[in-house]
């Protein structure tokens, strides 16, 4: 059976000092490279979100404060401090990954007008991104997951990596929750486990 890494936005926005830092994002680093080291993987897959300035998910362009939540095209949508947009350090994947064994790089968010946390399409399902047809075209039937953050672009990738038919694993000491609420990462996990992740201690 043939498996693939997802590695979901580990980026300098996310990780300590970023403009939207995961609480212990740093520490999940060694912890991927581990991973890679340790296993063989046919594929790894980078996933980076990659924003235009002015991005609809963004505060700043909706004359909103960071938390506040909106409407945007029909999906509700939480209003996100500025981040990873495109060309920007912060956008960069973070030093200390190691990326010598990755096999691809898929780019989401690039669509001004609706936010894309999963990386196989954005939030309102109208676009994939390629990702499916990268993973179908290589053979891949398991995807284990890692990344940032656990309570959103992780857990609606693992989501999607079910619904297109992957045999799904989670990394749970590979991934970090942003937690806007106290109970999100535990949520997420629990939702996750009750559509079909497998989580791995």
């Amino acid at each position: 059976m043939k498996k693939a890494l997802i590695i979901v936005d580990v980026q300098n926005d996310f990780c300590e000092g970023g403009a939207l830092a995961v609480p212990g994002a740093g520490e999940i680093i060694p912890y991927i490279n581990l991973l890679m080291e340790e296993n063989e993987y046919d594929q790894v897959v980078l996933t980076q979100d990659w924003h235009p300035a002015g991005h609809k998910s963004f505060a700043s362009s909706n004359d909103r404060k960071v938390g506040e939540s909106i409407i945007l095209n029909g999906v509700p949508q939480f209003m996100w401090p500025d981040h990873c947009i495109q060309g920007t350090f912060g956008a960069e994947f973070h030093k200390d990954l190691n990326r010598d064994k990755v096999t691809h790089i898929i780019q989401k968010g690039k669509n001004p007008e609706i936010d894309s946390y999963s990386g196989f399409q954005d939030n309102n399902h109208f676009m994939k991104t390629g990702l499916d047809d990268f993973l179908k075209y290589h053979d891949i039937q398991l995807v284990e997951i890692v990344g940032l953050a656990l309570d959103y672009c992780v857990k609606f990738t693992c989501l999607d990596a079910v619904a297109n038919g992957y045999i799904t694993c989670l990394h749970f000491n590979g991934t970090r929750a942003v937690n806007v609420k106290p109970d999100n990462g535990r949520d997420a996990i629990y939702e996750m486990i009750e559509k079909g992740v497998t989580v791995l201690g």
